[in-house]
């Protein structure tokens, strides 16, 4: 028996419910993206993380959309989108990712920006479109050949009820928000969504140095904003910084104070000045 739909989390069902639905090849299926704004302006593409779909940018898109062309993908086997065929590397995913892109927008150049898993295939991206991308921007993000802690979470698919929340809880204070109060019944809905819509395992690929390649072939002004409690990184996030303006001199990277991994939800009006600084270099 087919399992009931998943209901539309409340905080994103206008955001979703405004956007420009697109579907791009992904194998025999497709990969689905969601577009606002002006189709004429810049356009900004994002990449969400993994066990992830477009909602991660939930607190940042209506925001962008009032200057920007904005595009999100569901990355393939996440969200809406298909199971991408195998092997499923960092190259093959990435790969969709790209072309789709170009069967958006063609060659209009475009920014780029990608949190944690995203942020990976962002770079592998950027470096297959060379000049065509203006900027890119990287929150979270491992790939980068760089010893990480084990963070313990909870299984959640066998769990329902009062009891699948409280795991979801357990598992944004432990990797996804640094302060336990901005666990909100939003990023408890949304964390719902997406891991019950999650099939590609994406922490094999996260933890590859597919972005630590990808860097020294990007040619776009690089930006990483990443959050200063961020579990992923800890205890050395200065590394981070260290790679960054190692494979691209004149890399910026920026540290938002208080916010974990999902910086861009946790710290939304930080996180947007700090990617309208990367953004404004292209």
């Amino acid at each position: 028996m087919r399992a009931a739909p998943v209901p539309e989390p409340a905080a994103t069902r206008a955001l979703r419910d405004a956007a420009r639905r697109h579907e791009t090849p992904n194998g025999a299926g497709r990969m689905v993206w969601h577009g606002w704004g002006d189709p004429a302006a810049a356009p900004l593409v994002l990449l969400h993380g993994g066990a992830g779909s477009w909602r991660h940018w939930v607190r940042n898109i209506a925001d962008l959309a009032r200057e920007f062309h904005v595009l999100a993908g569901d990355v393939p086997g996440l969200g809406e989108s298909g199971t991408p065929p195998e092997p499923h590397t960092a190259e093959r995913v990435s790969g969709i990712i790209a072309d789709g892109i170009a069967a958006l927008l063609g060659t209009t150049r475009y920014h780029l920006a990608g949190f944690s898993f995203g942020g990976v295939m962002a770079g592998c991206v950027a470096a297959r479109h060379g000049g065509q991308v203006r900027t890119v921007s990287i929150a979270g993000s491992g790939g980068l050949g760089l010893a990480r802690g084990i963070t313990p979470l909870m299984k959640v698919r066998h769990l329902e009820g009062a009891a699948r929340v409280a795991a979801h809880r357990h598992n944004l204070a432990a990797l996804m928000i640094a302060d336990p109060a901005k666990i909100d019944a939003a990023a408890l809905e949304i964390q719902d969504w997406n891991t019950r819509h999650a099939r590609l395992r994406t922490p094999l690929i996260s933890r590859s140095p597919a972005l630590y390649e990808a860097l020294g072939a990007i040619r776009a002004p690089l930006a990483g904003i990443y959050g200063a409690c961020d579990a992923t990184c800890l205890p050395d996030l200065a590394a981070r910084a260290t790679v960054f303006r190692e494979r691209q001199p004149g890399a910026t990277f920026e540290v938002i104070e208080g916010a974990g991994h999902w910086v861009q939800y946790e710290a939304a009006d930080a996180y947007a000045a700090a990617l309208r600084r990367s953004l404004a270099r292209g």
